[in-house]
């Protein structure tokens, strides 16, 4: 018996890197999932066959959740592959390197909405049609991935920095909505995880030659993050050793 037993989940951007630790971890744990994915539908069903290898159900769906209209079938269709969803977690996301503009003097209007549908929109979206129905469950929880971005404010992410920031409001005004309803809004913010997204990032920036990992020695505790921090941390929120946790933000950044 784990601790998320008899559970059903949907994880956005679930394939690959963060959120492919967290759909391990749920479903370890106990949890039934639903793994949506935008393009890497080979990595979806590896993934997906993990999952059922723990004995659990895995469902993947293609989704743009940045698409309004593609966020409303996610929702609609894991509800229907599962029967019901009482664990979201919003973790699909792009960096500033995919609109390639990230400074604010330099990145435009549709840049920045494109880093707003991604991470703001898409979570509002998926709460809004999720929400409603984990009112009827024992107990919800919505986890919204964000990023130490968000407290640190540094250069060369503001648009990035600001889109994961509407994020966080969403999850804050939230969990004072639905406390009442036995639903916990938490957020995770990850500092530097070693991921494709992350490589790709810090090659951009110009902080690394060859490798993600050359950064690892001035990182706290001489390495650095593992998605699977961060699926440790979700898990724990989704538990009944969190039963009195909501409203909170971790940083999960070796500091």
């Amino acid at each position: 018996m784990g601790e998320l037993d008899g559970r059903k989940a949907l994880v956005t951007g679930g394939s690959r890197g963060i959120g492919r630790a967290i759909v391990y971890r749920l479903a370890s744990e106990g949890a039934d999932v639903v793994i949506n994915y935008h393009s890497n539908q080979k990595a979806a069903e590896e993934i997906a066959s993990e999952v059922i290898k723990l004995g659990r159900k895995a469902e993947i769906i293609m989704a743009d959740v940045s698409d309004q209209s593609e966020a409303e079938r996610l929702a609609t269709e894991s509800i229907a592959a599962l029967g019901n969803i009482d664990i979201l977690v919003n973790n699909a996301g792009i960096g500033a390197t995919a609109v390639g503009r990230p400074n604010v003097a330099t990145a435009t209007p549709d840049d920045f909405y494109r880093l707003m549908a991604a991470h703001a929109f898409a979570s509002h979206d998926l709460c809004r049609m999720i929400v409603p129905q984990m009112r009827e469950s024992t107990r919800g929880d919505v986890v919204m991935i964000s990023s130490i971005a968000a407290q640190s404010f540094g250069p060369t992410g503001g648009t990035y920095s600001a889109a994961k920031a509407a994020m966080e409001a969403v999850a804050y005004t939230l969990a004072k909505e639905e406390r009442a309803n036995n639903i916990h809004v938490n957020i995770v913010a990850p500092g530097l995880i070693e991921t494709d997204m992350a490589e790709d990032m810090v090659k951009f920036l110009g902080r690394v030659k060859d490798s993600i990992n050359e950064l690892a020695n001035e990182s706290p505790f001489g390495r650095l993050g593992y998605p699977e921090d961060i699926a440790g941390s979700v898990a724990f929120l989704c538990s009944e050793r969190a039963s009195y946790i909501t409203n909170q933000r971790i940083t999960v950044a070796g500091s």
